[in-house]
């Protein structure tokens, strides 16, 4: 009982009024109800009159020609793998395997510090 008087006389010293125990009228996010249908061809919706985009599923350079050893001396191999701004090139967009692609970011450094693969790209 004590507490209930206390909360108005403090609310009145605070020149303001005294909050409702209950939340604000948004309604939570579980009363929204269900999400509609989307209307036209999202992300893996159908279109009408386009085309399925097929996506090949990328394989490894290096497993398919059973190349085990990557060379830091193999200038021409090294450049597929490396941006034209210099950068290595990620697997994601390659399709390179793992542990081939620790492998080719080595040897792409080690021909970088010897001078056969540029650093950075160039100047534009």
């Amino acid at each position: 009982m004590a507490e209930e008087t206390k909360a108005p006389a403090a609310a009145e010293a605070t020149g303001g009024e005294a909050r409702p125990a209950e939340r604000s009228e948004r309604p939570d996010r579980g009363e929204r109800g269900p999400r509609g249908p989307r209307t036209g061809g999202g992300p893996g919706g159908p279109r009408e009159g386009a085309r399925k985009y097929f996506r090949r599923k990328k394989v490894c350079k290096f497993c398919v020609e059973r190349i085990e050893a990557i060379n830091y001396k193999d200038v021409r191999l090294l450049a597929q793998f490396v941006a034209e701004n210099g950068k290595i090139v990620p697997r994601r967009l390659t399709g390179v395997c793992t542990p081939h692609q620790r492998r080719l970011s080595l040897a792409i450094k080690q021909a970088r510090n010897i001078a056969l693969l540029p650093f950075a790209g160039r100047a534009q």
